[in-house]
């Protein structure tokens, strides 16, 4: 049961033998992961520049003072919890201001810059700072006659 995400493991590896089963078992774990993302609320990823980038995240119905935002070694976690307003009689109520917690594993050259909460959008402006050292170079070749 190879799908899209891993070809037959006898395509890669001719010479192999009886080993397709590992992907058959790799596809298996991927669908029990992907079951298990949480998908609240949604969020994108932008690239702004190069080296810049912004995480936007729907979070409406929750203030400044229901999300935290922390780093911790190269894991971003931002959180949500927003105070229940159970005093009051809804005929419907179709906004959930359940809590969540969003992780993201960021390179350890990204830092973060700023985050604003402007009409229920979150942004958290990320940019990635490249040493110097990390930068290619292109090196010119120098002849006898240069």
């Amino acid at each position: 049961m190879t799908g899209l995400l891993f070809p037959k493991f006898d395509q890669l590896y001719p010479n192999m033998i009886g080993l397709d089963q590992i992907t058959d078992m790799l596809q298996a774990a991927t669908k029990d992961i992907a079951k298990s993302v949480p998908t609240y609320p949604p969020y994108n990823i932008k690239q702004i520049k190069d080296n810049k980038f912004v995480i936007e995240m729907a979070v409406a119905g929750f203030g400044k003072s229901d999300i935290e935002i922390t780093m911790e070694g190269n894991k971003l976690a931002i959180k949500g919890a927003s105070k229940d307003d159970d005093n009051q009689d809804y005929l419907y109520k179709g906004i959930a201001n359940r809590a969540f917690e969003r992780t993201f594993t960021l390179k350890d050259t990204i830092e973060i810059k700023n985050a604003e909460l402007v009409n229920g959008m979150l942004k958290v402006w990320l940019e990635n700072m490249v040493k110097a050292q990390d930068a290619i170079k292109k090196i010119s070749i120098q002849t006898k006659e240069d």
